[in-house]
């Protein structure tokens, strides 16, 4: 269930309808530079954060641990990504 929107680099970005295991499956592999997707904190944090919308506890668990490796500004543009990815859909 991925649309033809390409995020900047790696993977296509979800369609609107993804349910949240799609969501927090994508998110690991940009987490982890695995399967097509480069290693991306910010892509990940915003899928996790997406996933957990959608009901997925683990995303909030790997959003939690993720936001801790990150710089304040990276969270905040994964916020505003995830914003703007539910407001395209």
């Amino acid at each position: 269930m991925l649309a033809s929107v390409e995020t900047t680099e790696g993977l296509p970005l979800p369609s609107a309808d993804a349910s949240g295991d799609e969501l927090f499956k994508m998110g690991l592999l940009y987490s982890t530079g695995q399967g097509g997707a480069p290693l991306d904190y910010v892509s990940a944090h915003m899928l996790f954060n997406l996933a957990a919308m959608r009901g997925s506890v683990e995303a909030k668990v790997y959003r939690k641990e993720l936001s801790q490796e990150m710089a304040s500004d990276e969270v905040a543009e994964a916020q505003r990504q995830a914003r703007e990815w539910l407001a395209t859909g």
